[in-house]
């Protein structure tokens, strides 16, 4: 399958890879991007929190890269009491194992008061909408930002202007006290959403638009011009909410790409429905100044409502035409009716615009290897625990991240194939996925009945994998059947487009106690050696072991960095990470190329 594209080679210092050159990267060294991360009592939501935030804001700053190119990020950790990583969300690290953000499992840390410089290498088809996160705890609650391939070629639509709009949810107690509650004894969940946000604005529950200082407690304002047609990139960094997203007086919602990469052929909605880690890339045509004089009106609302949760919040922000108009009153009642049935929006429907004959069929799956999602509570610990495939995965289950610890101790630290063929997938000593490049696997996501206290609750959960995208082929009720899916699938004619990020739903809200109760499933062509990450995108999932880790090929495969050019990676602090009193010895594996004709 097409990995997506971005070598995003050695997006840390990489000392010494083959062919590049090692730098010290002291003060004639000037990266392309900048983050600086802290943590600041930010106004938010007609609110204060004590946030972690990037460049000082949150959302972070939207980070533009040119494809065929090589860009520079530098990192810092200004954060005195924390560790933290950055994922580059939908960007495969194939060239760059040690720099995927996930700790533990690829990487360490960045220490506090250190700094990491990534380089990341596009290609010419790597254009997309992508974003950027920290991978410790909840810090992705505010730390995450924009991050945009841009076109190289004219892209296969027009449009006259492009729209960001990227979500993520607010709640009103901090990171620390929402983690204490998530692993501590008696679990103590952190509640629903407060609100959810659309560029940073909203408004939280129990406030009025306006009611205190102005920017803090406002709706958010996409503004558009008559006769035009938008590119919206919808950015799903919400934590909990699996969001419904309408557009008063506008239904024709056309998505022409999903999670970066491949452009889809067009396909028509009246809302986006938008999961944790998912994008869409949508044709958005605005009224015509005549449509707009008949109807009276300079702006519209944008309504949007969280679904499968206990409880729903409903936002709204305003779609305005004229930019000096003033803002109307948000509405008491909602102006759209979207739909409480989630299941079945975009379900056998995306698919790519150009034929992508490596779509694996049935009969050439090789392995399938079942992640049954279940809650229940650990006899050990007492703690409330989530398994997939009988195993619960925390950045605490390995004291030195696997990928280090494969780069030092070769096969032996590489999952056992055989003994995981016999325990559903896993190694035992390692607790990781194998599998060996060539396979055809097919992984099952498997909704249960939640055992904790036999209350048999049923979650939705947007599952996304690191590194490889998968070809997503469908979800269902019930228990997967894999030859009653492959009928659907010929039938309809469906070859799916490449995702890194799909739901898991849920069609009732409570069954018996673990019992199969929906799945989704995907098919992927092993071709990416690494260590890589599939777990649930529900941030408070994460924490309660949502995740699993897969190694991909054998210890040969995985050591692209020669053995003795990787040491500064084998150690947290290690002297690919720089701080105020040291520089860093940095791999330039790309040099300055730009193979992009713009």
């Amino acid at each position: 399958m097409r990995a997506f594209s971005v070598i995003s080679a050695l997006y840390g210092c990489m000392l010494g890879v083959a062919k590049g050159e090692l730098v010290t990267h002291d003060e004639t060294f000037v990266p392309d991007h900048v983050l600086r991360v802290t943590k600041q009592n930010i106004s938010v939501a007609c609110e204060h929190r004590m946030s972690v935030v990037i460049n000082g804001t949150s959302p972070g700053p939207t980070l533009r890269l040119k494809p065929g190119k090589s860009t520079w990020i530098r990192v810092y950790n200004d954060m005195s009491d924390s560790n933290l990583t950055m994922h580059w969300h939908g960007l495969a690290q194939r060239f760059a194992h040690f720099s995927d953000g996930s700790p533990q499992a690829s990487q360490w840390p960045i220490k506090a008061k250190h700094f990491f410089d990534y380089e990341v290498e596009t290609e010419l088809d790597d254009a997309g909408t992508y974003f950027y996160h920290s991978h410790i705890g909840m810090q992705a609650l505010t730390a995450s930002g924009a991050l945009i391939v841009d076109d190289c070629a004219k892209p296969p639509y027009d449009y006259d202007e492009e729209r960001i709009l990227f979500w993520n949810d607010y709640f009103n107690k901090t990171d620390e006290v929402l983690e204490a509650g998530l692993v501590g004894v008696p679990f103590v969940f952190g509640g629903e959403t407060n609100a959810v946000l659309l560029n940073g604005k909203g408004i939280g529950i129990g406030h009025t638009a306006n009611e205190t200082d102005k920017g803090a407690c406002e709706p958010p304002v996409i503004d558009v011009q008559p006769g035009k047609t938008y590119r919206f990139r919808f950015i799903g960094s919400t934590s909990l909410s699996h969001t419904s997203i309408g557009f008063e007086g506008h239904s024709n919602l056309s998505v022409i790409q999903v999670d970066g990469g491949q452009w889809t052929r067009p396909a028509s909605f009246d809302r986006i429905q938008l999961g944790s880690g998912q994008r869409y890339d949508v044709l958005f045509k605005t009224k015509t100044k005549e449509e707009l004089k008949a109807e009276g009106k300079s702006s519209y609302f944008i309504q949007f409502e969280t679904k499968d949760r206990p409880s729903s919040y409903r936002g709204y922000g305003i779609l305005r035409y004229e930019k000096c108009a003033r803002l109307p009153s948000l509405p008491t009642e909602p102006v759209l009716r979207l739909p409480n049935a989630t299941y079945d929006w975009g379900e056998y429907t995306l698919q790519p615009l150009h034929p992508d004959p490596n779509f694996p069929s049935l009969a050439e799956v090789t392995r399938r290897v079942i992640l049954d999602a279940r809650q229940m509570i650990s006899n050990e610990t007492k703690q409330w625990i989530w398994k997939m495939a009988n195993l619960s995965y925390t950045d605490n289950v390995t004291h030195v991240p696997l990928l280090v610890d494969i780069y030092q101790r070769g096969d032996a630290a590489v999952p056992d194939y055989d003994a995981a063929m016999q325990n559903h997938g896993w190694d035992p000593k390692t607790k990781a996925f194998p599998a060996k490049v060539g396979e055809v696997l097919e992984i099952v996501f498997q909704n249960t009945g939640s055992l904790a206290n036999s209350g048999g609750g049923v979650d939705v959960h947007p599952f996304h994998a690191h590194g490889q995208h998968f070809y997503d082929i469908g979800s269902g009720n019930g228990t997967y059947n894999a030859t009653e899916n492959e009928v659907k699938i010929v039938k309809a004619g469906y070859h799916p487009v490449q995702r890194d990020t799909s739901m898991l739903y849920r069609y009732i809200t409570t069954t018996k106690a673990g019992l199969d109760a929906g799945w989704r499933a995907w098919r992927i062509r092993v071709d990416q050696p690494g260590v890589w990450l599939i777990h649930c995108h529900t941030l408070q999932h994460m924490m309660m072991g949502m995740q699993t880790v897969w190694v991909i090929g054998n210890a040969t495969e995985i050591q692209k960095i020669p053995l003795e050019e990787s040491q500064g990676y084998f150690y947290y602090g290690g002297d690919v990470y720089g701080n105020e009193t040291f520089n860093p010895h940095c791999s330039h594996q790309f040099g300055n190329t730009d193979s992009c004709p713009k």
